[in-house]
């Protein structure tokens, strides 16, 4: 029997939520004795692949077909025939838009039990129990898994990164997809574009209406590259067109769980809070002492956000 780990990447790279997706799979595969097995799609280059042995996997089927691009159905269906092919019972995926939509089918076409924000590996000494991470971060609920095939989705930045000196097989696997589900035309993709892609940051710079107007970014987007961080920005922000809609964060945004994330400007309505309170390390800078965020904040600056970004930032470079 074996764990397949679903792998997503980008621009020919394995993302960092998958290498903690196959490192939690490495270790509930010890607990339960079972092999583990990743599948990846896209154009990435098997060198790249073979180094996800460095985090447990033994295996690695790769799937590069360009008509699965966008295709969520088809590669739902392509992730249950690899699941029969290596006779896997558990799938483990990161959370996360393209992970949610996958998980939700192919529980359903396999009729395995689903389990989504997952915060550490499963009790498995009295059933099959994981912990999960519920009301926006506020409260946590431990669930039980009875069915004997299961889908666990992983929170970002729950799961450390394993670091070994393995080298995984790197198999191609090009399964039968039924002309129906390639029949499905993806018009266009629109990605994120940046240096540090929002979803994947380690640490996140954001803005609220404190910048006053999007012609003051500059001060963000400088704290941001020293720190080599990605930008982000409140609910109102992106509103008014200051911002890209993408670097909403927030309960009807991204949400987000960075090691650190840094507030200038914002207030912190519960509504943002929604989507970073999962944060490692929070900082909020703001000239309101009485800002709510400073209630959620593990530091904080009061001060103008025009005076104290320059100055920090300027005393990041010099460290550097």
């Amino acid at each position: 029997m074996a764990i397949l780990i679903f792998v997503e990447s980008a621009e020919g790279a394995v993302k960092k939520s998958s290498l903690e997706a196959i490192s939690y799979g490495t270790e509930l595969a010890k607990q339960l004795n079972k092999n583990v097995v990743a599948i990846a799609f896209g154009k990435v280059p098997d060198n790249e692949l073979a180094k996800l042995g460095n985090q447990g996997a033994q295996k690695v089927l790769a799937v590069d077909n360009d008509k699965l691009e966008g295709n969520i159905q088809a590669i739902s269906t392509v992730v249950s025939q690899a699941l029969e092919k290596e006779n896997a019972d558990i799938l483990i995926l990161s959370k996360s838009s393209l992970g949610d939509a996958v998980a939700a089918r192919v529980s359903a076409k396999i009729k395995a039990a689903l389990a989504s924000n997952v915060i550490s590996l499963p009790e498995v000494s009295n059933g099959f129990k994981v912990k999960r991470s519920i009301y926006t971060g506020k409260a946590f609920a431990v669930t039980e898994l009875k069915s004997p095939k299961k889908v666990i989705a992983i929170k970002k930045n729950a799961q450390p990164i394993l670091e070994g000196t393995g080298t995984a097989t790197v198999e191609k696997f090009a399964p039968a997809i039924s002309d129906s589900e390639l029949g499905i035309k993806v018009k266009s993709i629109d990605k994120a574009t940046g240096e540090v892609l929002l979803p994947e940051a380690e640490v996140v710079v954001s803005a609220g209406r404190g910048l006053k107007g999007p012609e003051n970014w500059g001060i963000v987007e400088d704290l941001a590259k020293a720190l080599g961080a990605a930008t982000a920005c409140s609910k109102p922000v992106s509103d008014l067109n200051w911002r890209p809609h993408h670097e909403h964060v927030g309960q009807t945004g991204l949400k987000i769980s960075p090691n650190l994330y840094i507030a200038l400007g914002i207030s912190g309505a519960i509504q943002h809070l929604a989507g970073v309170n999962s944060s490692k390390v929070i900082v909020a800078i703001n000239k309101d002492a009485e800002a709510p965020f400073f209630k959620a904040a593990d530091y904080g600056i009061v001060g103008d956000v025009f005076e104290v970004v320059p100055k920090l930032t300027e005393a990041i470079k010099k460290i550097k």
